[in-house]
């Protein structure tokens, strides 16, 4: 198992679904996990909220830039920051109004990159000799953006943070903090299983699988990896 003790982690979006599921193998790991909410209640539905080695913080918004400053300089001995936090919303592209876009870009994009400069700083200032990880989530359509027909602000905004990812990737791998993301496809949700009650979900990719793919790309097992936007799709090719 990829060992992650006395390691400490960021992981926005921690009570999403998947957010669950990597907090809880990073537990599993070892890890100090650190987990920043926007809503107040978000902690109440976290089955390891109360856990030792588990610290949540309500009312961060991800994209206030003063609010997300404060937040990783209060994160001590930060070595892996894991960014899952984001929205959806399908749109097609006559009801796609400049509100609309922007909210996408400022959940998913400017999160993001906030999440990314302010994690590179406190990883800097620590001087850990094994650097440290960045991990980020686009999604398919960031790789094939003719998935993104009918949902094309979405498509954008998680375009931006592959762009983000490759750019940042080679930015910092000379410093030995590794940059990468994972590109998922349609996960196995409870979520999703409502939205699509005919789909096949024998082809989705299960939480679980995707978490301990983000697991190696935030540890020291990841030695060379950076820049990269891995698939995660599941059986759905």
């Amino acid at each position: 198992m990829t060992d992650f003790t006395e390691r400490h982690v960021v992981v926005t979006g921690g009570t999403g679904a998947l957010g669950l599921a990597v907090v809880e193998a990073l537990l599993q790991a070892g890890a100090h996990c650190h987990v920043p909410c926007l809503g107040t209640h978000d902690p109440d539905t976290a089955p390891w909220r109360d856990h030792d080695r588990v610290t949540m913080t309500p009312g961060v918004d991800l994209t206030d830039e003063t609010a997300v400053v404060a937040y990783y300089n209060d994160v001590p001995d930060l070595f892996a920051s894991v960014h899952l936090a984001g929205g959806f919303a399908m749109c097609r592209i006559e009801n796609a109004s400049a509100e609309r876009i922007m909210a996408m870009l400022q959940s998913n994009l400017v999160s993001c990159f906030l999440c990314c400069r302010e994690a590179t700083k406190r990883i800097r200032s620590l001087g850990d000799p094994n650097g440290g990880r960045i991990v980020n989530v686009a999604s398919r359509p960031a790789l094939e953006p003719r998935q993104g027909a009918r949902m094309t602000p979405y498509a954008v905004a998680k375009g931006g943070i592959a762009t983000l990812t490759q750019a940042l990737g080679a930015e910092l791998a000379p410093e030995g903090i590794l940059v990468n993301a994972i590109a998922p496809g349609t996960l196995d949700t409870p979520a999703n299983r409502k939205a699509m009650p005919k789909a096949d979900t024998s082809q989705w990719a299960s939480c679980d699988d995707v978490a301990r793919t983000i697991l190696f790309l935030a540890s020291t097992e990841n030695r060379v990896t950076h820049g990269s936007v891995v698939p995660v799709y599941g059986g759905g090719g």
